[in-house]
């Protein structure tokens, strides 16, 4: 699958337009064997300078435990994308058509007390009503390890106000 199979698929998505301001993301974590694993919200705050789209991620995880980070996406040219945040191994790279962003890195994720370097193909899909839908692979020495799925919605409360 690429990002051209979905050329003439609408709304149009466009990173930078789609995040600037409050977004929400509810997600979860699906091992191998379809179990699930973890779930959480995402509080983001983004920012777009004309350059580079800031996002401000505020991760709350269904055992407590929480997580910041902060991705940084300088667009290339028309549709490309390089990201880059403190856990990705060198940089993110993505392009977006029409509807579709696909992206794919090598990422230190925390197991336990360990990190295991893990390659995500990440593809999102913009829906009518501006449902952002993310399903991302990850997997380890070429070995599934499980799905990240993510619905992003806009106008939401602060999870403060409404967990």
């Amino acid at each position: 699958m690429t990002v051209q199979d979905f050329k003439s698929i609408s709304p149009t998505l466009t990173l930078e337009d789609y995040f600037q301001g409050k977004t929400r993301a509810y997600g979860l974590f699906e091992d191998r064997f379809g179990k699930v694993r973890n779930q959480f919200t995402v509080q983001i705050e983004g920012t777009w300078d004309g350059e580079t789209l800031v996002l401000d991620e505020d991760f709350l995880y269904s055992d407590g435990e929480t997580e910041c980070r902060r991705w940084e996406l300088k667009k290339q040219g028309n549709s490309g994308y390089i990201g880059y945040t403190d856990s990705v191994v060198g940089a993110a790279k993505g392009e977006v058509v029409a509807n579709s962003f696909n992206w794919r890195y090598t990422f230190n994720l925390k197991v336990g007390d360990n990190f295991w370097k893990v390659k995500f193909d990440d593809w999102m899909f913009l829906q009518p009503d501006g449902v952002l839908l993310n399903k991302a692979t990850v997997t380890r020495w070429g070995v599934k390890l499980g799905t990240v799925f993510i619905s992003f919605a806009k106008d939401i409360p602060d999870l403060a106000k409404n967990p």
